[in-house]
């Protein structure tokens, strides 16, 4: 059975919310009275042999200690699944790649992908939790956004209101700054891959074309991504800077989202190409001046004068909008501190309760995301932050009635989000 191994030996009963009576009433003599040792969640998950659960095993309907069930997606080489934890009952994304379509540069961009995420922890980044390997498929057990995703939105609601798309734009932002700032560069940002949890939260998905890089200064040569969010320099098959081929990308997703259209549209490829590396694109004017002020600095032909993503942190039109989470950059080290102890103390709570030992924590780091002990303690965790507030969306406030100390304000705000890891 998927986790045998981690069966317990220990069949000590947990006063929890699993047990059915107060252990503090019971008697010395109350566990023979009662029969055999009552079992933890986790034992009777992996000690289950019945015939439903090796049929659903045959099927491909549990993988792990996940149950499986209807397609949410797919792409080239991979299919993804909505499934829950058998123990956590969370929903998770399976994301579901056949080992024997994989030739080798898929391989090394899968390595890539499970690796960029591996070090990826943000408000706004989708989180890995797990992933589990058969002799011909892998899994990456993804978190569950459940809002959809903008393309999908746009195209059936229309353009975005100007403070829905400040809202959306600075969690992106927020994202891939963070994601610059440890090195990591995306290369596949478009609306498809910008996906909403069902309160509103912004999570950047989709690292298949990922990499890491020893500094952002790094020359890269591989062209990745899709033709209509595509800079220049990748049309003229130029030798690039991962951050600037990211920042153009975003100014195609803010183009997008404040008009209901791409800023670069033609019939052919050639001609596409011709439109992008000519720059030739027209906001409309009825788009708020300071956005389009936003947008021109971002789509510049030349990547040198492109916006780098602190002045875009700072532009006027991002003002308004305010973070509810993390704290005041003043208290964040000690409140971070006492945070983390918090929620660290909850999760073992948890595991304890669904039978996971001392032992089980120490021969399973959460680092290694190979284990299902650890699949399940980054979905704990995960849930004990969203609960405290780390997945809620920021809030666009009044007048700016002080431009220059507001300014300040909120460009500290956004850029203190940007380098936020997820506690772990």
């Amino acid at each position: 059975m998927p986790g045998g191994q981690y069966q317990v030996a220990n069949t000590k009963r947990h006063h929890s919310l699993y047990s059915l009576t107060d252990e503090s009433e019971a008697g010395p003599d109350d566990e023979k009275a009662d029969g055999p040792p009552r079992l933890t969640p986790l034992q009777k998950l992996t000690t289950d042999k019945d015939e439903k659960t090796i049929k659903e095993l045959i099927i491909g309907r549990r993988v792990g200690f996940y149950k499986v069930r209807g397609e949410i997606g797919c792409g080239t080489f991979s299919r993804v699944k909505l499934a829950f934890h058998a123990l956590t009952k969370d929903k998770v994304a399976l994301k579901i790649l056949d080992k024997t379509r994989l030739d080798g540069q898929a391989q090394r961009l899968l390595s890539k992908e499970i690796s960029s995420m591996e070090c990826l922890q943000h408000p706004n980044v989708v989180c890995l939790y797990e992933v589990v390997e058969t002799p011909s498929r892998l899994y990456l057990v993804l978190e569950y956004a459940g809002g959809g995703d903008l393309h999908n939105r746009i195209y059936t609601e229309g353009k975005m209101s100007d403070n829905d798309s400040k809202i959306t734009f600075a969690q992106i932002l927020a994202a891939i700054t963070y994601m610059h700032n440890i090195n990591v560069i995306h290369r596949d940002l478009k609306a498809e891959n910008v996906l909403f949890t069902s309160s509103g939260c912004v999570k950047v998905a989709d690292f298949g074309f990922s990499t890491q890089v020893s500094n952002c200064n790094v020359a890269l040569d591989t062209f990745c991504g899709s033709p209509p969010y595509a800079a220049p320099e990748l049309f003229r098959d130029e030798c690039y800077l991962g951050p600037s081929v990211d920042v153009w990308a975003m100014g195609v997703v803010l183009f997008f989202m404040v008009t209901g259209s791409m800023p670069f549209r033609a019939e052919t490829m050639g001609k596409l190409r011709r439109c992008v590396i000519e720059c030739a694109y027209t906001v409309p004017p009825w788009v708020p001046g300071p956005c389009q002020r936003l947008i021109k600095g971002i789509l510049k032909k030349a990547p040198a004068q492109r916006y780098a993503v602190d002045q875009m942190l700072g532009c006027d039109w991002l003002l308004p909008v305010q973070f509810l989470w993390p704290p005041e950059p003043a208290s964040l080290d000690s409140e971070r501190g006492d945070l983390a102890e918090e929620v660290e103390e909850e999760v073992r709570g948890l595991l304890e309760e669904l039978g996971f030992s001392t032992e089980h924590l120490q021969n399973n780091q959460p680092k290694n995301s190979r284990s299902p002990v650890t699949g399940v303690y980054r979905i704990l965790l995960h849930r004990a932050q969203k609960r405290r507030g780390c997945d809620s969306p920021p809030v666009v406030r009044g007048m700016v009635r002080d431009p220059k100390r507001e300014g300040l304000r909120a460009y500290r705000g956004l850029r203190h989000t940007s380098k936020f890891c997820v506690l772990s």
